[in-house]
This record gives structure tokens, C-alpha cells and sequence, in this order.
């Protein structure tokens, strides 16, 4: 394909993630699982072209005028339902400009980050893949280099994703430890062995075993090499 595009203000998130509770919400919730977009442009016209596009594809879309908008509405706000999710922003806006609207992102650990623009030099594009920006996109885009770096960008987001919640579900798993297990499991994934940590202790050997077995079996794992994972 090379269609150019050159992009209607769409439904805000609430803070907490909710189920669909209506026929809209579910088509919703089943768009927001392919992924969600933001879209930041002072154009009403590229907004509306690109949210055309990506509600073709099957994404789901939120839309702002302005990075000043989005920074004022967003800290408010939480995706509503699961799903990888990227923000697509144009460069030279009026009052917080695109590299601006970066920097502050970093700070509120942001998704993904593609920036676009039309009339941005060399400057502006390097700076802003230094500064962390998935891709540099030109406007009039390209329709198949649009929808490869969204995809990539919501690739990146659902690999994010993805780790933490991995991290939640294993700290879970050490939530359920007694002080003793705790304290073992990190010696055991210390290198140390049983003998060493009774001594160390100054409990049984016994102990230390029944300690590790039960630890084990609350974390899941049969091998030291396991348990060291976990605790990386």
C-alpha cells in the first residue's frame, strides 16, 4: 500500500480497570486487547484520519489536542480494561511540544512512545529517539510504516506488561514465607548450603531442611537453580 493520511474525540479511561458491563463496553474491551492508541495532535484533521485508520484495524483510540490536555487529564486516569497500549504524538504543538511531552512522560512511566511530525528537522528526530521514542515518523505517513511501528510499540508495551505483572505474581509467592523461610531462600540462593546456614543460625539441620522443603513447595520450584530466578 501508499495511501498518505495526513488524523472524533474518543471516550476517556476511569482509574480502575473494570469489566464489560454493556454490548459497547465489550467491543470496547475486545479493541482495548488488540490495543489502545493515544493520539496527541493539534490537528483535528490528522486526528481524525488516524483514528479512521486505526478503528479499521481494530484498535482501540483515545484522542487529545494538545500534550497539555493529555498531561492534565491523563495523571486522572488508567487504561480501562487489559491490553498493550502506546501513545502516537505529534512534535511541534503549541506549548508543551512533543519532545517536552517526552521528557515528563519518563517521569510517570509511560507506554511506549512514537513521535511524528511534518516540518521537524534532523534535531528534533534524534533527540527524540535518544530520549527513547520507539520511532520518528514524517508526515504525510506511509499507511504499512504507520501500522509496523504500532505494532511494534504495542509489542514493547505488552512485553512491559507482561513483566510485571510476572514480578507481582512472584512476590505473592514470597508473601507467603515465614521470616525463617525468607531468610533461608536467600541463603540457599546465596550459594550457601544447608550444613553452613544451621551453623550460621545456630539451629538444627533438621530445621534448615524442613524450613527449605517448605519454601520450596510454597514457591513452586525443585532446584536451587530455580529458586535463584525467582529471587533475580
Amino acid at each position: 500500500m501508499t495511501d498518505k493520511i495526513a488524523v472524533p474525540i474518543i471516550d476517556k479511561f476511569t482509574k480502575v480497570e473494570r469489566k464489560p458491563v454493556t454490548v459497547t463496553d465489550k467491543q470496547f474491551a475486545e479493541r482495548c486487547l488488540r490495543g489502545r492508541i493515544i493520539l496527541i495532535d493539534d490537528d483535528p484533521e490528522i486526528i481524525s484520519a488516524l483514528v479512521s485508520l486505526l478503528d479499521m484495524e481494530g484498535y482501540a483510540c483515545e484522542t487529545y489536542l494538545s500534550a497539555t490536555q493529555f498531561l492534565q487529564e491523563q495523571p486522572l486516569k488508567a487504561l480501562s480494561f487489559p491490553g498493550p497500549w502506546c501513545i502516537l504524538s505529534d512534535v511541534k504543538m503549541p506549548g508543551i511540544d512533543g519532545l517536552e511531552l517526552q521528557r515528563q512522560l519518563i517521569d510517570m512511566g509511560s507506554p511506549p512512545l512514537l513521535l511524528m511530525s511534518g516540518v521537524s528537522g534532523a534535531y528534533e528526530a534524534v533527540t527524540g529517539l535518544r530520549g527513547g521514542a520507539l520511532d520518528f515518523l514524517i508526515k504525510p505517513f506511509d499507511v504499512d510504516i504507520l501500522l509496523l511501528a504500532i505494532e511494534r510499540a504495542l509489542a514493547v508495551s505488552k512485553d512491559h506488561q507482561c513483566s510485571r505483572q510476572k514480578k507481582i505474581d512472584i512476590n505473592a509467592l514470597f508473601a507467603t514465607l515465614t521470616e525463617r523461610e525468607v531468610d533461608i531462600v536467600k541463603r540457599v540462593a546465596r550459594g550457601q548450603i544447608n550444613r553452613e546456614i544451621a551453623a550460621e543460625l545456630n539451629i538444627a539441620l533438621r530445621t534448615v531442611k524442613l524450613h527449605r522443603q517448605h519454601a520450596f513447595e510454597k514457591l513452586g520450584v525443585t532446584k536451587v537453580v530455580d529458586l535463584v530466578r525467582l529471587v533475580d
